[in-house]
C-alpha cells in the first residue's frame, strides 16, 4: 500500500495556513453579527448601509463556505487514507491520489488570496487604455488589449462597464475607459498598470514590415461614492460637454450629453458618455475623477517612501512592462517578473492569470525586501 502520510500532512498544514490568511476565526465571529443586522426590519431605511451589510455578509458566507468545503475534503481524504492503510487496500490508491491532487490545486488557487494586502485590493477598479507610439497599429493594439481584458473578465465572472471611448482615426481605439467590478478586481488589475508593447507584421503596412506599437494601461481603485478622503474643489475643474461617439445605444449622437472633466492642478482628465443624461454622466465622471485623484495621492506617498513613480512618462520604447511578440517568434514576456509564455494567442484571448499571479508574488517579495532594509 502506497503511503500518503507525508503528502496529506503537507496538505493539512496548507489548509491550516489558509485558515489564517482567510481570517476564518474572525469571519466566524463576524457572521452572526451581520446576520442579525441583515434581518433587522429597518435595514433598508438606510440603503447605503444596507448594501454594505448585505455585501459584507455575502463575502463572509462565501469565504466560510469555501473553507468548510476545503476542510471537509481534507477530512475525507484523511479518512480514506486511514481506511486504505488498515485494510492494506491498494485499490484505493488512485482515488486518494486524485483527491489529494484536487486539494492541492484548490490550495494553489486559494493561496493567491494571501498575496492581496492592499487597502483597496478587494474592490473594483477604474481602468484606461491609451494608444501610444505606433500610429494606427497602436490604436489597433489598444483595441486588442481591451478585448483581452473583456475575455479575462468574462472568465472570472467580472463585469466591465465602458464609461468613455474614443475611436482611432483608421482603426482600433485612441482611448477607452472602463470600470471593472468583481472581488479583487483592483488587486488583480494592478499587474496590468504600465506600458504594453506589441511586435508584429503590421496589417496596415503595405510592405509587410515588422512594426512595434505601444499602449498604456492605467489602473486605480474605484468607489461607488465620491471618496470622502478626497476634497474636490469645483473651482479647479473644467467641465466640458460633447457629443457621444461609438457604440452606446439610441441616445448616442442625439444630444451633447457626454461630459469631460479636467482637474486643472493635476492635469487628470476623465469622461463619461454611456449614461442617459448629462447629469448622470457628470456624476459618473466625478466618481472616476475622485478615484484617480485618490490613487495619485497614494502613489505620491509611495514614491516618497520607495521611489515608485506614478504614471509612465512616455508610452514608447524603453517604457514597457510587458512585450507581446508575434514576429519573428511568438513570446509574451513580463519584464518585471520574467514570467513568459509562447502561447500568445491564448494570452490575447484573456488567459493572463499567470502573469497577474507572478506580479503579485513579485510585488510581495519586493515589499518584503523593502521592509527588511
Amino acid at each position: 500500500m502506497q503511503d500518503f502520510t507525508e503528502q496529506i500532512a503537507t496538505i493539512r498544514s496548507r489548509v491550516e495556513e489558509a485558515a489564517r490568511y482567510m481570517h476564518i476565526a474572525d469571519l466566524s465571529r463576524r457572521q452572526p453579527q451581520l446576520e442579525q443586522q441583515a434581518s433587522s426590519v429597518d435595514l433598508w431605511d438606510d440603503p447605503d448601509s444596507a448594501r454594505k451589510i448585505t455585501s459584507e455578509l455575502a463575502t463572509v458566507n462565501e469565504d466560510l463556505g469555501v473553507f468548510k468545503r476545503l476542510y471537509g475534503a481534507l477530512e475525507d481524504v484523511e479518512t480514506l487514507h486511514e481506511l486504505a492503510r488498515e485494510e492494506d487496500e491498494d485499490l484505493l490508491a488512485d482515488e486518494i491520489t486524485q483527491a489529494a491532487k484536487a486539494l492541492e490545486v484548490q490550495l494553489d488557487d486559494l493561496e493567491v488570496r494571501s498575496l492581496f494586502s492592499g487597502e483597496f485590493d478587494e474592490g473594483a477598479a477604474v481602468c484606461q487604455i491609451k494608444s501610444g507610439e505606433g500610429g494606427t497599429d497602436a490604436q489597433d493594439w489598444a483595441a486588442m488589449l481591451m478585448r483581452m481584458y473583456e475575455r479575462w473578465a468574462e472568465r472570472r465572472g467580472f463585469d466591465i462597464e465602458t464609461t468613455a471611448l474614443s475611436e482611432g482615426t483608421e482603426a482600433g481605439l485612441s482611448t477607452v475607459e472602463f470600470i471593472l467590478t468583481g472581488r479583487h478586481a483592483y488587486g488583480l488589475m494592478q499587474a496590468e498598470h504600465g506600458v504594453h508593447r506589441l511586435v508584429r507584421i503590421s496589417p496596415f503596412n503595405n510592405e509587410g514590415k515588422r512594426h512595434t506599437a505601444f499602449a498604456a494601461v492605467q489602473v486605480a481603485p474605484f468607489f461607488d461614492a465620491v471618496a470622502k478622503e478626497i476634497d474636490i474643489d469645483e473651482k479647479e475643474l473644467r467641465i466640458d460637454t460633447y457629443r457621444s461617439s461609438g457604440a452606446g445605444g439610441q441616445h448616442v449622437n442625439v444630444t451633447d450629453s457626454a461630459v469631460r472633466i479636467t482637474h486643472l492642478p493635476s492635469g487628470l482628465v476623465t469622461s463619461c458618455q454611456n449614461e442617459r443624461s448629462q447629469h448622470q454622466n457628470k456624476d459618473r465622471a466625478m466618481q472616476i475623477m475622485a478615484a484617480k485623484l485618490l490613487d495619485l495621492e497614494r502613489k505620491k506617498r509611495e514614491a516618497a517612501i520607495a521611489g515608485i513613480t506614478g504614471e509612465p512618462d512616455n508610452v514608447g520604447f524603453g517604457s514597457q512592462i510587458r512585450s507581446y511578440v508575434l514576429q519573428p517568434y511568438q513570446m509574451v514576456k513580463d519584464l518585471r517578473t520574467d514570467q513568459q509564455t509562447s502561447q500568445i494567442e491564448a494570452v490575447l484571448d484573456g488567459e493572463i492569470e499567470a502573469f497577474m499571479e507572478a506580479w503579485l508574488r513579485w510585488s510581495r517579495a519586493k515589499s518584503n525586501v523593502g521592509l527588511a532594509k
